[in-house]
């Protein structure tokens, strides 16, 4: 764990986060995200965009593929109604020697370092947590921590975004914060194309034949308003060919092992009995209509 010096105070820094997250389609979007970053005069600075829409549109991964374009280290902070001011900043840990030693928060990790730090699903958090990041997403980029008495200020590469439901939100944002939190992205469900290219980048061992028939799930689902994602898509496929494999691989050996069975199965387990319906009324269309 590296450690670094502030007015005489030992931090230890948090790792960074390493993890699979690939972006798929929709590349105005990250645009968007990198040009809230982008900083164009001496005097300007970068925003704070908050990243919104239902779960499973790929918020996070969204976040996560910016940050790693712009070549720089990428922290992940998950919030709760329970997280704390110094679980945002600096944390007090025993040490093995019986000492007390501070443990920078992803957040402030991402700061010294000048990497970027993502707040996932912001909108749990309590304004008591959000009011220790005020002065950090003003002109002041700084946090101070009382725990270990010292103020931190950011990198000028530091960035930061934050993550939001916007169907699930545990506290409503003050507007102080709200205001800091600029500018708003919307990810909405993706078309068919570009799901498809999702579900064949998370799933390269899946056939053709359950990818055409959890996109057309999908869509479906999207046209009716219902709040199945790509995510429970993937999810559903995945456990769907665990059951066709039966452990030998992506598909059975046995021809007569019924995909769609599985499916079904895999969308009433992975979601609810009325997906299962609905999956196979869809079904049964796709089947009319061939």
């Amino acid at each position: 764990m590296e450690q670094v010096m502030i007015d005489g105070v030992a931090l230890h820094l948090t790792e960074p986060d390493r993890v699979p997250m690939q972006w798929v389609g929709q590349t105005e979007l990250v645009t968007q995200v990198l040009a809230a970053w982008l900083v164009i005069d001496e005097e300007d600075l970068p925003l704070s965009p908050r990243l919104v829409g239902k779960p499973g549109v790929g918020k996070t991964t969204l976040a996560y593929h910016a940050g790693k374009s712009l070549n720089r280290p990428v922290y992940l902070f998950q919030s709760t109604m329970d997280t704390r001011p110094e679980d945002l900043i600096v944390t007090p840990v025993i040490s093995e020697q019986g000492k007390i030693k501070y443990v920078a928060s992803p957040v402030v990790s991402a700061m010294i370092k000048g990497g970027v730090a993502i707040i996932d699903e912001g909108n749990r958090m309590s304004e008591k947590s959000w009011a220790s990041l005020a002065p950090l997403l003003d002109s002041r980029r700084y946090v101070e921590s009382i725990v270990a008495g010292v103020k931190i200020k950011a990198h000028p590469d530091f960035r930061l975004c934050t993550t939001m439901n916007d169907d699930a939100s545990t506290f409503e944002l003050p507007e102080y914060i709200h205001s800091r939190l600029q500018p708003q992205i919307h990810i909405d469900f993706p078309e068919k194309d570009e799901e498809k290219l999702i579900l064949k980048s998370n799933l390269p061992f899946a056939d053709e034949e359950v990818l055409n028939y959890v996109v057309a799930f999908l869509q479906a689902a999207h046209k009716a308003d219902e709040r199945y994602s790509v995510r429970d898509g993937i999810n559903m496929a995945r456990y769907a060919l665990k059951r066709l494999s039966n452990g030998k691989g992506p598909r059975p050996a046995d021809p007569s092992v019924n995909t769609v069975q599985y499916l079904k199965e895999a969308a009433a387990m992975v979601l609810d009995a009325p997906a299962a319906d609905y999956f196979s009324q869809l079904v049964d269309r796709l089947e009319q209509d061939r």
